[in-house]
């Protein structure tokens, strides 16, 4: 046990956008209200770029302690150099803590050199799970909470599913969902975004789109049934389509390109920073996506969510929430439209403890295993 007046050192490791989103509010928690605990950020550059990372890093105040500069490529040797390169770090710095976020590629590799360093691991957004061994990010989510000795839930099938995996009970705290404490803290700046009028938009009389997964737009027949989706939801309102450049190459090698520039109301756009997406979610009148993220965002908000997947990792969303999954099927999605634009969708609340004091909850158990162990 340290003294008191010695910090313990706890290591975030990050690596996506959406990582980033998770832990926007734990420098700022822990200076404020946890003075014993020094948070450090390494972010591994599984996603780099300036302008968005511009906004997280500058506008969040986020900037990382430790860059990796993980180069792209195949995610087997993208996770070797990041497991490389956090352990050096974690061998140098010695941390107290190392947490890791999600489920992606940085996830398992900083699970596995805490692991290996024998450094005390805990995962953020631990337990949740698709069912589905065909997504890497389930696998990664897995491996993780089996390496992890603390573990922090954001909804009860966490809770369910590590204690169902014989995870020590121990190690396991109900805290709630970080994301949503960016959200509640920035909930003014994204207020103030001009995104909507700049698009020409009125507030609830548009759709918001986010198409991105493989299964969904890196095959033709996927990108036919995109394209198909968005030509008849236009025909009846605007659609904003905030698309990726690597999807957009996808509906160019299939030949879609022009007939999604041919449906008048289709307006694809760049992908947006945190505040004009969130501004977007906020004055749509539902969103369409495949992401996961979103469909915890729109739950929040109480947001009409179609969601095209399978499956989900984030089932309170769907018994609690707004969100529903549908099959990836023209028909069955503008069934859900018209329920929505007859006002009997079903309205959604929010899940438990979503209510901006995640960061805090975790800190305070960290501040709790520093002092007393599990």
């Amino acid at each position: 046990m340290k003294t008191s007046s010695e910090k313990n050192t706890l290591w975030i490791v990050v690596g996506t956008r959406p990582n980033f989103v998770k832990i926007t509010q734990f420098k700022r928690t822990a200076r404020e209200s946890f003075p014993s605990i020094e948070v450090k950020i390494v972010h591994t550059g599984q996603h780099y770029d300036e302008r968005m990372a511009g906004v997280f890093f500058d506008k969040f105040g986020l900037r990382p302690d430790v860059f990796l500069d993980v180069a792209p490529g195949m995610p087997g040797f993208q996770i070797a150099e990041a497991i490389t390169g956090l352990t050096r770090l974690f061998a140098e710095s010695k941390p107290d803590l190392v947490m890791v976020v999600g489920d992606v590629n940085s996830t398992l590799a900083g699970a596995v050199a805490a692991d290996k360093c024998g450094i005390t691991a805990a995962h953020l957004e631990s337990g949740l799970r698709s069912g589905d061994l065909s997504m890497p990010e389930e696998r990664n989510r897995k491996v993780a909470d089996v390496l992890c000795d603390l573990h922090f839930v954001t909804e009860d099938s966490g809770l369910a599913n590590l204690r169902a995996e014989g995870i020590s009970e121990r190690g396991i705290a109900f805290t709630g969902n970080t994301m949503i404490d960016t959200l509640s803290a920035f909930s003014s700046e994204i207020a103030q975004s001009e995104v909507t009028a700049s698009l020409g938009l009125e507030k609830g009389k548009f759709a918001l789109a986010t198409i991105h997964r493989p299964s969904n737009v890196d095959n033709p027949e996927g990108a036919k049934l995109v394209t198909e989706i968005f030509r008849r939801i236009s025909a009846r309102r605007s659609v904003v389509f905030p698309i990726h450049p690597r999807t957009a190459a996808r509906f160019e090698a299939f030949g879609l390109k022009e007939e999604l520039e041919s449906l008048k109301r289709l307006k694809m756009i760049e992908p947006q920073d945190y505040f004009a997406f969130q501004k977007l979610i906020a004055d749509s009148a539902f969103v369409l996506t495949d992401s996961g993220g979103i469909q915890e965002e729109t739950t929040f908000l109480q947001k009409p969510c179609l969601t095209l997947r399978p499956n989900t990792e984030r089932p309170s969303t769907i018994e609690i929430g707004s969100n529903t999954l549908l099959k990836f099927d023209p028909d069955s999605i503008e069934a859900a439209v018209d329920e929505i634009d007859a006002g009997t969708y079903k309205k959604g609340r929010v899940p438990h403890l979503w209510d901006g004091k995640a960061t805090e909850r975790v800190l305070r158990r960290m501040e709790d295993f520093f002092e007393n162990g599990y």
